[in-house]
């Protein structure tokens, strides 16, 4: 699978500063807001964001200039890395495919619960990221579904509702987590 012109590929892109160290340092408040806002959600510190990035408040400024800013960019940046994965596990066997890139979406819904509430859903960057998620993940149920390995009476947004309830469920740790998504994956698998 050819990674195809995924819209928030061009959002990302269009964001990130060339100059090697403005990029180094957006890239570091990215991760740090990532992490921060797992931590604390949406009301994360901006001043702690920069602190984990090991930049002022001013770069963050710079980078961002208002809270809503960062919030798309890591929104945006967060599906960027949901549709690369989805072409790095393409080649492999559907079903393997299909719950490698499902299993990478679990984490991805923790930062978007963080920031799910700041942002509109009929923004233009989560209009874009939407229809990349589905453009990057839905051929990938489709593969699994034609090779047997699938239901065939879902689709993709089912899938995501089902992954996204869960993930949404407060558990004891990862591991009773991934347990669970097991369990709901095997009601997607044919023939079980």
């Amino acid at each position: 699978m050819t990674a195809p012109p995924f819209p928030v590929s061009d959002i990302v892109a269009s964001r990130r500063p060339h100059r090697k160290d403005a990029a180094r340092n957006y890239d570091a408040l990215l991760t740090a807001a990532r992490e921060a806002f797992a931590e604390h959600g949406a009301e994360a510190s901006l001043e702690d964001v920069a602190r984990r990035a090991g930049v002022g408040i001013a770069t963050l400024y710079r980078n961002f200039p208002t809270r809503r800013d960062l919030f798309e960019s890591v929104y945006a940046d967060e599906v960027n890395a949901l549709c690369r994965a989805a072409v790095e596990v393409a080649g492999r066997e559907p079903w393997e495919a299909l719950t490698t890139w499902l299993n990478r979406f679990t984490g991805y819904m923790v930062t978007k619960r963080a920031v799910r509430e700041a942002l509109d859903d009929e923004s233009d960057i989560f209009l874009a990221c939407r229809e990349s998620m589905y453009a990057a993940g839905g051929p990938l149920l489709e593969r699994a579904q034609k090779a047997g390995a699938a239901r065939t009476d879902m689709d993709f947004g089912d899938l995501l509702r089902m992954v996204a309830g869960i993930t949404a469920t407060a558990f004891e740790d990862d591991a009773q987590r991934d347990r669970v998504l097991a369990i709901a994956l095997d009601g997607v698998r044919a023939g079980r």
